[in-house]
């Protein structure tokens, strides 16, 4: 049997344990999409990355001979196209003011445009693959390459400035949201709020249902378009191919 003296000291080590014992971080939160309503999308558009700037949404598509950029009013037809030249294969864009930056996947330069006209001004080599793009408040640029990695660059030269390490690799399209950055997963339909800082992931986002409702049955038709509606904490949704975007907000999984 067990003395009174024996069992506090066994008591007191147990509690001294737990209390120098580091608290557990939490999850991520866990959130989904509340569909708030619906805008017609090119369901030919094999799209690659989604912006809104100025009222004006604008959406770079991929595919080798068939790599656009668009720029309009959501949902309705675009007032402003370039197309690439073949075989370049269009990736993310990001809106800078008077410019933008398109990307290009494995063509290794990043195009500069007029963000009015679309016109071409020049063309920026980068080493590896392009997939995301999206800029910070200050301007400073982040990109995926289809890795766990996002790259940091500078907004008027495209030199690598810095990264964050996610811990999840397929990062794909892009949107930077105050210190926040969301980046879907390629072939999933998850998207991740992580924190640029840091690269934690912060927040899952399942837009399973979405999927589901435009029927997208094909292997690429994927999620693969996030464009954040200014000032309102809402955002536009939409996938390769899919007739439909969705005017969405996240919302807390129902426990």
């Amino acid at each position: 049997m067990r003395t009174p003296i024996i069992t506090s000291l066994l008591l007191a080590a147990s509690l001294g344990g737990c209390a120098g014992a580091p608290a557990q971080e939490p999850g991520p939160e866990r959130l989904t999409v509340q569909v708030l309503s619906t805008l017609p999308h090119d369901p030919a558009a094999f799209t690659e990355g989604l912006e809104f700037a100025g009222g004006t949404l604008y959406e770079s598509t991929g595919l080798a001979g068939q790599s656009t950029l668009t720029a309009g009013p959501a949902g309705g037809p675009p007032a402003t196209k370039a197309t690439l030249p073949s075989p370049v294969f269009g990736e993310g864009v990001t809106v800078l003011g008077p410019t933008l930056w398109q990307l290009t996947w494995q063509d290794g330069f990043a195009i500069e445009r007029d963000s009015k006209t679309l016109a071409e001004l020049r063309r920026v080599p980068y080493q590896g693959e392009g997939w995301g793009l999206c800029h910070q408040a200050d301007g400073r640029l982040v990109m995926s390459n289809g890795s766990s990695r996002l790259t940091f660059r500078d907004p008027k030269t495209f030199a690598v400035t810095g990264g964050v390490d996610v811990g999840r690799d397929q990062l794909n399209e892009l949107e930077c949201v105050g210190g926040d950055v969301y980046a879907n997963v390629w072939h999933t339909d998850t998207i991740l709020r992580v924190d640029a800082a840091t690269g934690h992931v912060t927040g899952t986002i399942d837009a399973g249902q979405l999927r589901a409702q435009v029927n997208a049955t094909g292997s690429e038709d994927v999620l693969n378009g996030i464009a954040a509606i200014p000032g309102t904490g809402e955002f536009l949704l939409t996938g390769k191919q899919w007739p439909v975007t969705f005017r969405v907000r996240f919302v807390p999984v129902p426990a």
